[in-house]
């Protein structure tokens, strides 16, 4: 195995920014401290905070957070010793405004994420971050849904605008460990910054998937405690480190904390059970964005469809991020259909 060397290898943890899709942006303050402070504790290296669609995404069309994601920021900030707070931005939702506030208010990290084909609109933003003194990065989202070398191309143009790494960035959880292995390999040969990986477990393969990107030399590694994400979850950090521990990494994080606070702080936050069911399987099946489920499923109750059938269309679309507005205009196209088949 072709281990990156363990200092190298920095993990953020997006339960409180990924997991707030989960629990439909509904985090509070006192839950965003608990988990950060534990965090801090076991030793994370970075903790991404905000709205599960970025800064600026609690709105009507992506849903209202319940506290003010820059509360949030501020009190994760609070409460870290030795954690650095990360934000993500999503060109087109959060803006240099926002991006400054986060700044302000302690974030010492950005991912600028786009859709894998438009890395050209993270110029602006990922310039600001370096002026701000962030570290900034850039996240190449949907990155099943274009060829290796269209993926190599936008991520040397994140490169130019000044990215320190380039993420790999499995929306869907779509992406199989195979596919995983030749994106990595391909970016860690054309590109000489870091190269990250973003993984779903909607396919039941993140862990593997996020092994082996480390193995084709990825640096930057995403986890979420108990899955808590979008769709099926993320790669589950607690299980990841185990994983890791075994195979002779030792990032100093430590397990148990992150086993006790897996257990004793997120599970109570979560709302049912973070699993991979019919839903969250047809998402990566179909290869659509993660956070598009409880969309898809409030539309499916609106209009009396299969929810699943709405995501298998979304996935024949090849929807993208910032496209939720389509979720209810499929749902109304397939419901007439079926009307229409009724009739006849």
């Amino acid at each position: 195995m072709k281990q990156p060397a363990c200092k190298d290898i920095k993990i953020t943890e997006v339960s409180l920014r990924d997991g707030s899709h989960a629990v439909a942006h509904q985090f509070t303050e006192e839950q965003v401290r608990a988990v950060a402070r534990a965090l801090d504790d076991a030793g994370m290296h970075y903790i991404e905070v905000s709205h599960g669609d970025g800064l600026g995404g609690s709105t009507i069309q992506y849903g209202k957070s319940l506290v003010d994601e820059m509360r949030l920021i501020a009190a994760a900030v609070e409460e870290c010793r030795q954690a650095k707070i990360a934000v993500l931005l999503l060109p087109g939702i959060g803006t240099v405004h926002d991006l400054r506030e986060a700044s302000k208010l302690g974030a010492k990290l950005v991912r600028v994420a786009t859709h894998a084909t438009e890395a050209d609109v993270s110029a602006q933003h990922i310039h600001k971050a370096r002026e701000l003194g962030m570290e900034a990065l850039g996240f190449l989202m949907m990155a099943h849904s274009v060829s290796t070398e269209k993926l190599v191309e936008q991520a040397k143009l994140m490169k130019s605008y000044g990215a320190e790494a380039v993420y790999v960035t499995d929306s869907a959880g779509a992406l199989l460990p195979h596919e995983v292995r030749e994106r990595v390999k391909a970016l860690r040969e054309s590109l000489d910054v870091e190269v990250g990986f973003h993984g779903h477990n909607n396919l039941s393969v993140a862990v593997a998937n996020t092994l082996a990107a480390m193995e084709e030399g990825a640096t930057r590694i995403d986890g979420s405690v108990r899955c808590l994400g979008a769709g099926a979850g993320n790669t589950q950090t607690e299980v990841l480190l185990a994983v890791m521990n075994r195979l002779g990494y030792d990032v100093g994080i430590d397990l148990y904390k992150m086993m006790d606070l897996a257990e004793d702080v997120v599970g109570p936050l979560i709302r049912g059970s973070q699993e991979i069911k019919k839903g969250s399987l047809v998402l990566g099946y179909a290869g659509v964005y993660s956070s598009f489920l409880l969309h898809a499923e409030r539309a499916g109750r609106m209009y009396d469809v299969d929810p699943r059938d709405i995501l298998i269309e979304l996935g024949k679309m090849k929807v993208v991020g910032g496209q939720e507005d389509m979720i209810l205009d499929v749902a109304a196209d397939l419901s007439k259909k079926r009307k229409v088949e009724a009739t006849r």
